[in-house]
């Protein structure tokens, strides 16, 4: 685990899934954990359940809290900065999978409501708790992505445009601000067995596509998934270890990013790890570039 303890971290969607082992991962090492999510009975059986593998004084706190609503969220984490507790980790892991069809068999108003999570929710999160991490020219900003951000998704387009419009924000935020302290990085996790594996096998290969489909097939009949792997992650992000990196769309599985602070000016001065467009030159074809 990280070597930096007395930290506070906010974690968005922390009832279930990654965003729930997150918070355990955080609570064993030391640091104070507070999460947010949208139902209340949720929120206190998190909260019991934190508490009881805490080590030592550390926070637990969670409320609830829907981060597409702006205001909502302001007012969260104003309410805790008056308080006296600034966020030093900002995991915006909050997400849902959104309508899964083709386009014209999707619901306009759930193919909005996806983005308002997916894309709007994080950037509520980074608005209302960035100021207070520039101030104090510290910070680390995890956006939890997904493959659906590098590549289409059949059935799916909802998911994969708000998560691609997302990792771009963070990588745009990098860049807006490198002088600040703070590091902005996504993370692809790889497909886990969470409610949305389970939402994708049961819109069935109709719906999603044969591909798809068989490929979570597969990792739901698997005796293992990478959580571990993307906890190991997050928290190398969320460590001094990995001060330099950011801007960056990392994937918890296939990446070897251990290896990636001892190759700092390679990586800085590079567009490795990030959302670009491919041209004929990189794919050794010159018929449609001048």
């Amino acid at each position: 685990m990280s070597e930096v303890k007395n930290q506070t971290v906010f974690i968005s969607g922390a009832t279930s899934g990654l965003g729930l082992q997150t918070a355990e991962y955080f609570i064993k090492s030391g640091k104070s954990v507070i999460f947010c999510a949208r139902n209340p009975d949720d929120i206190i059986q998190t909260r019991n359940r934190l508490s009881n593998i805490s080590i030592n004084d550390q926070l637990v706190m969670g409320f609830t809290n829907d981060v597409s609503n702006s205001a909502a969220t302001k007012e969260l984490i104003d309410g805790l900065r008056e308080s006296g507790i600034f966020i030093d980790i900002l995991i915006c892991n909050a997400g849902v999978i959104g309508p899964i069809n083709r386009l014209l068999e999707t619901d306009l108003q759930e193919w909005q409501d996806a983005f308002n999570i997916n894309l709007y929710g994080t950037m509520n999160l980074i608005m209302s708790i960035l100021p207070s991490m520039v101030s104090r020219n510290f910070g680390r900003v995890i956006h939890i992505s997904g493959g659906g951000a590098t590549s289409p998704l059949y059935g799916m387009s909802s998911y994969a445009a708000s998560k691609a419009a997302a990792v771009r924000l963070i990588e745009t935020l990098s860049l807006e601000y490198e002088e600040s302290g703070v590091t902005f990085n996504s993370i692809a996790p790889g497909m886990l067995k969470t409610k949305l594996l389970d939402q994708m096998l049961d819109a069935g290969p109709n719906r999603i596509g044969e591909n798809l489909f068989q490929k979570s097939s597969e990792k739901a009949d698997a005796s293992s998934d990478s959580t571990e792997q993307a906890l190991k992650l997050i928290d190398f992000l969320a460590s001094n270890k990995s001060a330099g990196i950011t801007g960056r769309l990392i994937s918890a599985e296939w990446d070897n990013w251990t290896e990636w602070p001892n190759n700092l000016d390679q990586l800085r001065n590079s567009d490795l790890y990030t959302l670009r467009r491919i041209t004929g030159w990189d794919r050794g074809q010159g018929w449609g570039d001048l």
